[in-house]
């Protein structure tokens, strides 16, 4: 049976509530399968606008096999290519970002506009057509501050998307922020471990006390469990939504993508030590209140993020193998905020540096467990990892008709 066969007869077996079939999480032929249905084909994020503020800057990002560079042009646009020169393929940037004032192959200097038009290219036949041999395009599109791209050749469409991320991040100006940190973290477990493990808060007690002082634990706070039938989450969604701040939980039909804001425990107003805030001056100037806790965002496969009053908390999930995932988190204040003088970036940076590490320990004892031979699937507690089976039956329901799109169709006899 090839893998295709086998896992779509796996998701359509698939026991409702339960963990997946150990392939999903180790095997190399369905991670295979991952990349090609999900990763080289739907919107992932990739960075942000003010990473990339001037014409010329640019940075590079690695999608399994697809090396891609996103660049700022003259007009201000911000673009998406394959970073792979057409003349015998090597990359044309070869750095995690830069400026320049075009993409000059190192290799043999062909040299690209920052359009992706080729302009220069030395010593080539008097028929060489230099249009010809422009940078190949990825599709890209950038939102509230956010970059997405999609390898697809024919993107499915971001509009929906757009509509529903606009409002909730447009007061928070994330595209006149700077990034004050960034680190990436290897993670030794499947992409899908790396998911299932930050959509529950079923291990935050046992294993993240520094977040634990801030985040709660309820199973309502991400909007999964029953969030519009919470006192507390409709109330903080009335104080923020008359302050001007879109606040309730909104999901689209695919269950892909959300947003929803929650609060935080008791007076904390930022994920410190203290709950005190990280950083004297807002992240948005457009915003007054205070206590607006966490506004959360979730796109899958690539994003969850918490946007604070003082600053936010950017996650990428990009996979590596199908043990290995790289996890990449940024923090982004203020541009005009001044390390030293505005914030101390180690009381920024405390509470998700040790949360970060303390859930890569989780994965990767979890991806441990499932290589055993003696491995079922478990489940899930419908109160606490609601989130889990949401993201396991998108993942079920996006993969099924895209392996369908193989399947022989069954021949049945004329009665």
């Amino acid at each position: 049976m090839d893998a295709r066969t086998e896992m779509l007869k796996l998701i359509r077996n698939r026991r409702d509530g339960f963990s997946l079939q150990q392939p999903f999480y180790i095997d190399p032929d369905f991670y295979k399968l991952d990349m090609e249905l999900i990763w080289y084909r739907d919107w992932l994020f990739v960075g942000h606008n003010c990473e990339i503020a001037r014409p010329g800057s640019f940075f590079t990002v690695q999608v399994g096999d697809y090396p891609v560079v996103v660049v700022r042009g003259r007009d201000g646009e911000i673009r998406a290519f394959h970073n792979s020169c057409r003349h015998r393929g090597s990359r044309v940037c070869n750095t995690e970002r830069g400026t320049s004032a075009r993409l000059v192959c190192p290799y043999h200097q062909w040299t690209y506009d920052l359009d992706g038009k080729l302009v220069f290219a030395r010593q080539m036949a008097e028929n060489f057509d230099k249009a010809d041999f422009g940078l190949k395009p990825v599709a890209c599109e950038n939102v509230g501050g956010y970059i997405f791209i999609c390898l697809a050749k024919e993107p499915a469409d971001f509009a929906p998307f757009r509509a529903m991320m606009e409002p909730y991040f447009a007061p928070h100006n994330l595209v006149d922020a700077k990034v004050a940190h960034e680190s990436t973290i290897i993670e030794k477990g499947n992409w899908k471990l790396v998911w299932e493990n930050n959509r529950e808060c079923y291990h935050c007690a046992a294993n993240h006390p520094a977040l634990c002082k801030t985040f709660p634990e309820a199973p309502t706070v991400t909007g999964v469990n029953g969030a519009e039938s919470d006192p507390e989450m409709l109330e903080h969604w009335a104080k923020c939504e008359a302050a001007g701040l879109p606040s309730r939980f909104r999901i689209d039909d695919a269950g892909q993508y959300r947003a929803t804001r929650a609060p935080l425990l008791r007076d904390a107003v930022s994920y410190t030590a203290t709950g005190r805030r990280a950083v004297g001056k807002n992240l948005s100037d457009r915003v007054s209140t205070d206590r607006i806790g966490t506004l959360m965002l979730y796109h899958y496969p690539t994003t969850w993020n918490h946007i604070l009053g003082d600053h936010a908390v950017t996650f990428r999930v990009l996979p590596i193998s199908p043990t290995e995932t790289a996890v990449t988190t940024k923090w982004l204040v203020h541009k005009d905020a001044i390390e030293g003088v505005d914030y101390d970036l180690q009381n920024l940076i405390h509470v998700w540096t040790e949360t970060n590490d303390e859930d890569r320990r989780i994965v990767e004892e979890n991806a441990f467990g499932i290589r055993s031979p003696a491995y079922e699937p478990g489940p899930y507690s419908e109160l606490h990892e609601g989130g889990v089976i949401q993201f396991v039956d998108w993942y079920a329901g996006f993969m099924e008709p895209r392996l369908s799109e193989g399947e022989r169709p069954v021949l049945r006899s004329v009665a």
